[in-house]
């Protein structure tokens, strides 16, 4: 009971440590947010009759009036409902033309509607083009988009690059468009001649079965190899450690999932807010640092833990790492088995890791000390490790 007192002791601690700080966060979000006023949608009308280029950038651009020159406009919404002796160069969400152009233009956006007039060419790409049957254009259109209609007039030849083409208007020259499904033309629409480029299918490339198992085969040899260096290395390096680790994992297992349970809910929710705010993000960046060395390093106490399990004699420490290294690579090789393992392993590490740093502090009492797993070495455990691997 006195253990279990502790267990739930140091999970709440870990709890409350994480709902402490994310109010320092939320706080700070709060603050940049507030410190920013939101600024109400204009209309910006354009009609002063302006002679030479013409600059519009607002959330809402309306084009009115005379422009004697090029326009040149950018926003959420443009609309050109005035008439302009020059091009028309605009890049919006939403775009419409609404009245006469007698130059080009050349147009961006998520919509495009033409129900005016524009007497040269058009160049348009959008998601959705749309040329009613009250817009024209008097040369020619290149146009690429997701959907394109043309129900007004194209004076000349049109080139378009769509996934649905429909033309129910006219086109005095010729249609030449790259789709994956034929055009919707109506008769005698188009004066010239229709050409479709039709894009080539996707080939398939057939994988032999058996370069797929050769592939699964090398990925598992490279893990057996490059994971087993590691392990062998955290042993022969840093043994007492293992040991001080997994001997949270011996005696309680449970102690340790439940704490690496809720560690893993709050930890990374403080790390959050710690990043978010202004004054802890230097603190929040060292503290993930810390969290991800923390969680890789489950891997080798969760290997040396399952050799442990299975040899509880004089054997080489180096022998269980490796087995309990090749247990875990196996599972985790697994479809769907490979979830709940590592899931498992992250777990019981982190609150194995945590329970051991805890264990270690220097002010913990002497009814805590008493209440500590026994050591490896201890007639306990049931194992008695060679003296060299403990120094």
């Amino acid at each position: 009971m006195r253990v279990l007192s502790h267990t739930w002791r140091f999970a709440a601690t870990v709890l409350a440590a994480g709902l402490l700080i994310l109010p320092a966060g939320t706080a700070a979000v709060a603050a940049s947010a507030t410190s920013t006023p939101a600024s109400a949608p204009t209309v910006l009308s354009a009609a002063n009759d302006g002679e030479g280029p013409q600059f519009y950038s607002d959330l809402a651009v309306d084009v009115t009036g005379e422009v004697d020159g090029d326009v040149y406009a950018t926003g959420q919404s443009v609309t050109v409902s005035g008439n302009v002796t020059g091009d028309v160069i605009a890049a919006a969400q939403t775009i419409t033309i609404t009245g006469t152009i007698d130059g080009n233009v050349r147009l961006a956006g998520q919509s495009v509607t033409i129900s005016g007039d524009v007497v040269r060419s058009g160049t348009i790409f959008a998601a959705t083009v749309d040329l009613t049957d009250t817009g024209s254009i008097g040369n020619d259109l290149v146009s690429a988009g997701g959907d394109v209609a043309i129900a007004g007039e194209v004076g000349r030849d049109l080139q378009a690059s769509t996934q649905q083409l429909s033309i129910d208007g006219t086109v005095g020259g010729n249609v030449t468009y790259d789709s994956t499904s034929p055009a919707n033309i109506a008769a005698g629409a188009v004066s010239g001649t229709i050409e479709r480029i039709a894009r080539p299918e996707p080939t398939t490339v057939e994988v032999s079965p058996w370069a797929v198992f050769v592939g699964w085969l090398l990925g598992l040899l490279y893990a057996l190899v490059a994971l087993s260096i590691v392990t062998i290395a955290a042993v022969l390096l840093i043994p007492r450690v293992l040991l001080r680790v997994t001997d949270q994992l011996v005696p309680f297992p449970w102690k340790a999932l439940l704490v690496g349970f809720v560690a893993s809910i709050a930890v990374p929710i403080a790390l959050l807010a710690l990043l978010v705010s202004v004054i802890g993000a230097p603190l929040g960046l060292a503290g993930l640092l810390v969290w991800i060395v923390l969680t890789l390093a489950t891997f080798v106490y969760g290997a040396f833990y399952i050799g442990r399990l299975l040899f509880r004699g004089n054997q080489h420490p180096v022998v269980k790492v490796l087995v309990g290294g090749l247990i875990l690579i196996v599972a985790l090789q697994i479809p769907w088995l490979n979830v709940l393992v590592w899931v498992v392993m992250v777990l019981f590490g982190l609150g194995a890791q945590l329970l051991a740093l805890q264990s270690q502090r220097p002010w913990r009492t002497q009814a805590e000390a008493d209440a500590t797993p026994p050591t490896a070495a201890s007639p306990e455990s049931g194992e008695t490790p060679p003296t060299s691997y403990l120094l």
